[in-house]
């Protein structure tokens, strides 16, 4: 099993806030045996001390000498472990976070931290809740990345549709004068959705988390037509969820999330070309800079693995340097950092799902002034 530890939203724009005249960043790949989780630990002891010889500063070097001490000398810390280890360190406080994403090792040292790789893990997050909803059932799945699905506890939920029209079946006659047969077991379905999309509320109420419906027709369209969460995504796993489990719940909702997030990637991409044509786009670095500057991008795609020296003046201006000691977050970094920043949203991709030919597009709030 992996153990992992995801920053939220708002854990991200409170490291890009963080500057330091020593802003220690390490990416550790860690999934290998974890038999032999010493293999682990010192190849995270060598990185700590190549990112230290860069820190010329003999005080804040101890100081971080001995924060980093404290995770390598842990034995239990390296036997849980996810795929990558990600390490953010200034000379008060040090910060860990164990991600399901494979992401290459390296270590930077500068006055901000190198979030770029990190943003992946909250790029296309593979969680979300699952709703299994039948007529005599209803359960909630919770659905997180590398961890087994459970069932979550959600007070108040009806037990079944009969349960909640007060019957011992759907198929118990009216009383006369009231709706029966077909429609007058759709009502009881309908009344018996809202009233799970009502105890739902509490459980969902400020999350962005994916919700997906596990439902049979009519049930499906039914719950659809009352559901009050903006989030609940289009694709359902159909068929009735009550003799499916949750790990075969979860296994098919992982499916429907990477066509979701596709999706979405594509519509991005599209809506990149359309606001290009309005003067809403670009994918210049400099005209990046100058624009995150401003706070002028809503949207940013950024090669995740892509590198470019250099930095950004206050005002935008880039100037395209040489790596520093310890290969200082660069421009890609730092426009991803200001967008940030500014409220914008960033989206660490692949190069293949860019536009050809460039490491950074970005949606943009109004077009620049000429």
């Amino acid at each position: 099993m992996l153990h992992t530890d995801i920053p939220t939203h708002r854990e991200i724009q409170a490291l890009a806030a963080v500057t330091d005249d020593w802003c220690v960043t390490i990416y550790t790949p860690t999934e290998s045996d974890t038999a032999d989780p010493d293999r682990n630990r010192i190849a995270f002891a060598d990185q700590v001390r190549r990112a230290l010889e860069n820190v010329t500063d003999a005080g804040a070097r101890e100081a971080m000498q001995e924060e980093f001490d404290t995770y390598v000398d842990d034995a239990d810390f390296w036997r849980y472990q996810a795929r990558t280890l990600v390490t953010l360190a200034t000379p008060a406080r040090i910060r860990t976070f164990r991600v399901p994403n494979q992401l290459r090792a390296s270590e930077t040292v500068g006055d901000r931290f190198d979030l770029t790789r990190l943003l992946r893990t909250v790029t296309f997050p593979q969680s979300a809740f699952v709703l299994a909803l039948a007529e005599g059932s209803v359960r909630v799945v919770e659905v997180s990345a590398d961890q087994p699905a459970e069932t979550l506890r959600v007070p108040g939920l009806p037990t079944s549709a009969s349960d909640h029209a007060g019957k011992a079946s759907l198929g118990d006659r009216a009383p006369k004068g009231r709706v029966q047969g077909h429609e007058g077991r759709k009502m009881r379905v309908r009344q018996y959705a809202r009233a799970v999309d009502s105890e739902l509320r509490d459980v969902l109420a400020g999350r962005h988390v994916p919700l997906i419906l596990a439902a049979a027709e009519p049930t499906d369209a039914l719950f659809r037509s009352v559901n009050s969460y903006d989030n609940l995504l289009p694709e359902s796993i159909p068929g009735n969820p009550e003799k499916t489990s949750d790990q075969e719940l979860a296994d098919r909702s992982r499916e429907i999330l990477d066509r979701h997030y596709a999706e979405e990637l594509a519509d991005l991409v599209d809506l990149l070309g359309q606001r290009g044509s309005e003067g809403r786009a670009a994918t210049d670095l400099s005209d990046l800079a100058r624009a995150a500057s401003a706070g002028a991008v809503d949207t940013l795609l950024v090669d995740m693995d892509a590198s470019v020296p250099g930095s950004i003046s206050p005002d935008g201006a880039v100037d395209f340097g040489g790596a520093a000691n310890g290969g200082a977050p660069g421009v890609l970094d730092e426009v991803s950092r200001r967008v940030l920043l500014t409220g914008g949203r960033v989206l660490a991709v692949r190069a293949e799902d860019l536009p050809d030919g460039v490491q950074a597009a970005g949606i943009l709030r109004y077009a620049p002034q000429p």
